[in-house]
């Protein structure tokens, strides 16, 4: 009724549809995997979308995208820019290839489905994006300072005005930033993104943002105001990466067009230039990696208004532009994600407060007070507590090198001006902490309301669900994906408090477990892009990226750069979008040529090995090779995807001489056992393919029997913890892999959680005196096998993309229930299990335009509907409830 209704309504408004609709509709529309985007440069941007479809077997067998300019136009059928006709594909992806975008144009889509009858959907609801500047020429606007040296501790404000003669139609601002920002029209802060833009090698790359300011423009005068922060580009506090020295370091800059269409269609802009005023703003300091300094007695109110006056404010400087490379910031933003109540506080006298916000977290803490002026109010955040009960920093600042008192790790300075309740949140920075220590320099008054905490990351949205009957593994995946959120800040760090560096080791290792319960591909492309950036000629990658600097002649080689092949090979495997592997093919051969060229053998000893190990070490060796082997297998892969067949062939011959030469040196013949045994020498050629297929069930039996040996527990560093888990479950050792993860005595991720842990730890040692940072993201793998080890949802790397779901589950012994959930490029994958007695309950369902694989582990037996079925099944799209004996 709802589909005969809808066509009634669209055919009255002049639609052109067939003749037979059915209710399934195309859905969840995005371009550049962003929802009705603005300011894109992309000329070929790319569509995505799903097919809504409840029944049995629903499949697309066509689409056809219609573009245009008009949205009423588009909605009736009509495209005046791009329409792709009829296409026969089960696609859920196109790339643009119509009519050259033009620069700050709005454009408009729909999708049209047919299913596998021929009959047509509902189509789409209507979608747009918008262009942007597409090119450094658009800019209108100056790059503009204040002129100060880069170590005035002061943010500068900078504002202007400008009037609006006729009717507004459409507004927008484009601002480019060397450093971080706040943008201002008529007072009112404009969007609710935080540390925008996002850090890159800015001597190199630059990134702007659009923002819809249609509504904040007023008839008449208007106000703009910008203020500037440091970040990663003017970086002050000195530590042992010597940001301080980056060679970009400059005072922060900015460059702001401000574009309105009137409703005649003409086009004014106003921009950023000297003829700006510029002042020092009550910020007095701020480093991303410290802290945030403001005294209230510098305010200067309606600063960023109309009728503010500037006459006592100087010129602003023009300067040169940071790099040549301005370009759209397509990316979901940091926010504010999840506001963190105080679950506990601790008063030690009227000038000594100590909240607990009863979790890890990385963000900002929001203080509201009532003091005298001039009152002194410090805020020390940490992770942990002395045995007094005040704030402990000692396992977070060793990093730090402070050349004099007055920039304290991790602590926020706030002077208040004395005029009643007032309230204070820093803007250019964050911190890793559960406990925020205030002291004041007089009495005050706090309660636990007083303080509350921010959860901050990029926000991407949450596409994996988990739950097990037990509640300790739904702990440990919590606590992994806090640990892995709190680690995203535009790019992958590895921890929030002590470095905030984007650590390439502890990003691979973290990249399925990010995949499986966040849609984060817009993040790991722009952070490939800063790879593409940091990469030397010859192929060396650093091993933070981005970097100032440090990082290529230490803690890099292939066991932790291998971030160039694994992230774009696991985001292909999870989207299907094959542009993440034609942009980084020619870097990851330049990376895998370079190492051949030093290691001719096909055997590399460059890396730091199986870090932070809990006793045993392997030779760095065979990790590093292993790694190696990965990306050579992967650039083989991918040479075969884009059609190169030579390169293929090359690669594919590099990938088995490395691992004939790994074999000959490590693998004992006649045992199975490589090296000496140990659950890393063993776990990561499983895990890597690297095992001879006649050699593999010795291997993991060898394996599970040294898991035996040592009660259970792990005995590895992070790169044998990424491999362990799986390389038991796939060879017929889940039992195994499922009582290391659920253990919950030293060393394991389940000793964490029963003390207390509400993130992923440095160290398996809980009382460790270094590396032990409590909100790390290197052991965080056990995540991804939680997905595919237990409930079995996997990619298919000959489809790509969950076109083709493999369902490998594994019903392990001590786990009575459970439940998980993907939402992948084609819609939500469910995997559910429970025992009833010698009967296993397996639930799965498969989004339409999908299908799977289901594989019974071997030893079981399976029906469907009654009927026995064999060990591996084909299913296409909706629900299916498996018996399993």
């Amino acid at each position: 009724m709802k589909s005969r209704l809808l066509y009634s309504i669209l055919l009255t408004a002049g639609a052109i549809l067939p003749s037979i609709l059915f209710a399934a509709r195309p859905v969840n529309l995005k371009t550049e995997y962003l929802t009705n985007p603005i300011g894109l440069d992309n000329t070929h941007p790319r569509f995505t979308w799903m097919m809504d479809d409840n029944g049995a077997g629903a499949a697309q067998a066509a689409y056809q995208i219609i573009v245009g300019t008009d949205s009423i136009g588009v909605s009736q059928g009509k495209a005046d820019v791009w329409s792709t006709g009829k296409i026969n594909s089960r696609n859920i992806q196109a790339v643009y290839n119509g009519k050259a975008l033009q620069p700050f144009g709005r454009y408009y889509w729909r999708i049209q489905l047919w299913n596998t009858k021929g009959q047509p959907t509902l189509p789409s609801a209507v979608n747009s994006f918008e262009m942007g500047m597409m090119n450094m020429t658009n800019w209108k606007g100056m790059w503009i300072s204040d002129g100060e040296s880069r170590n005035t501790g002061p943010a500068p404000y900078f504002r202007t005005t400008f009037g609006t003669g006729k009717k507004v139609k459409m507004a927008r601002a484009y601002i480019a930033v060397a450093g971080l920002y706040e943008v201002y029209i008529n007072g009112s802060r404009i969007g609710d993104h935080r540390l925008d833009p996002m850090y890159t090698r800015f001597d190199r790359r630059n990134l702007y943002v659009t923002y819809d300011i249609t509504s904040q423009i007023q008839p008449g005068k208007n106000a703009i105001g910008v203020l500037l922060g440091n970040g990663w580009y003017n970086h002050q506090s000195t530590a042992v990466w010597d940001y301080h020295l980056a060679p970009w370091r400059q005072r922060p800059a900015f460059c702001l067009d401000l574009r309105i269409t009137y409703s005649d269609g003409t086009v004014e802009t106003i921009s950023s230039n000297d003829h700006w005023k510029t002042d020092l703003s009550p910020v007095v300091k701020n480093n991303i990696y410290t802290g945030e300094h403001y005294d209230a007695r510098e305010e200067q109110p309606g600063w960023n208004t109309i009728n503010f006056n500037d006459t006592k404010w100087k010129p602003a400087v023009n300067r040169q532009a940071p790099s040549q490379n301005v370009v759209a910031q397509a990316m979901v933003p940091i926010k504010n994600v999840q506001e963190i109540q105080t679950v506990a506080l601790n008063k030690f006298n009227h000038k000594d407060y100590v909240f607990n916000l009863g979790r890890n977290i990385a963000g900002v803490s929001k203080l509201t007070v009532i003091g005298k002026e001039g009152t002194i109010i410090r805020l020390k955040h940490g992770e942990r507590l002395q045995k007094d009960g005040h704030v402990d920093q000692s396992n977070i600042d060793m990093h730090y090198r402070p050349t004099d008192d007055k920039d304290p790790f991790q602590v926020d300075i706030f002077i208040l001006k004395g005029s009643g309740s007032e309230t204070f949140m820093p803007r250019f920075n964050y911190k890793g902490f559960q406990y925020v220590e205030v002291t004041s320099s007089e009495p005050i008054e706090l309660s636990q309301n007083s303080l509350t905490g921010y959860f901050m990351h990029s926000d991407v949205k949450q596409v994996g669900y988990l739950h097990t009957s037990n509640p300790v593994i739904n702990k440990i995946w919590a606590a992994t994906n806090n640990s892995y959120l709190s680690n995203l800040f535009g790019y992958p760090t590895d921890c929030p408090q002590r470095e905030k560096n984007g650590w390439t080791g502890d990003a691979h290792i973290a990249i399925e477990t990010g995949l499986y319960s966040f849609d984060g591909i817009t993040v790991y492309e722009k952070w490939m892009a800063d790879h593409r950036d940091e990469q030397q000629p010859n192929g060396t990658l650093p091993a933070i990226i981005p970097t100032p600097g440090w990082g290529y002649d230490w803690a890099n080689g292939p066991d932790w750069t291998s971030t160039i092949a694994l992230i774009p090979w696991n985001t292909y495997l999870f989207y299907g979008d094959t542009k993440i592997l034609s942009d980084n093919y020619e870097r990851i051969k330049r990376y895998v040529n370079h190492i051949n060229d030093l290691y001719p053998t096909g055997l590399t000893t460059w890396g730091l090995g199986d870090w932070v190990p809990v006793k045993s070490k392997s030779p760095v060796e065979m990790t590093s090779t292993a790694y190696y082997f990965a990306d050579v297998t992967i650039a083989a892969k991918i040479a075969a995807i884009l059609g190169k067949k030579d390169e293929q062939v090359l690669y594919a011959a590099l990938a088995d001489k490395i691992k004939n030469a790994f074999n000959h040196k490590y693998l004992n013949p006649n045992t199975g056992s490589y090296n000496t045994g140990l659950q890393t020498e063993l776990a990561v050629p499983l895990y890597w393919g690297m095992v001879p297929e006649n050699y593999k069930a010795r291997t993991a039996t060898l394996l599970a029997q040294r898991v035996k040996a040592d009660n259970y527990h792990l005995d590895v560093g992070i790169l044998g913890a990424k491999a362990i888990l799986t390389a038991l479950s796939d060879n017929g050792y889940a039992d195994v892999a499922y009582r290391i993860a659920s253990q919950e005595t030293y060393p394991s991720w389940g000793w964490w959680i029963v003390n207390g842990a509400t993130t992923l730890y440095e160290n398996w040692d809980i009382n460790a005196k270094s590396d032990i940072s409590l909100n790390h993201i290197m052991f965080g793998e056990i995540g991804a096998w939680l997905y595919k080890g237990i409930g079995g949802i996997r990619p298919d790397g000959q489809h790509p993309g969950f076109s083709n779901v493999i369902l490998q589950p594994n019903f392990v012994t001590g786990l009575y229930s459970y439940a998980s959930s993907h939402i992948g490029p084609y819609g939500k994958i469910s995997a559910a299990w429970k025992r009833n007695g010698k009967v296993i309950t397996y639930q799965v369902t498969i989004p339409a335009n999908s299908t799977a694989e289901v594989i019974i582990p071997n030893g079981k037996t399976a029906s469907l509907n009654g009927k026995p079925v064999a060990n591996r099944y084909h299913i296409t799209a909706g629900s299916y409830v498996f018996m399993i004996q």
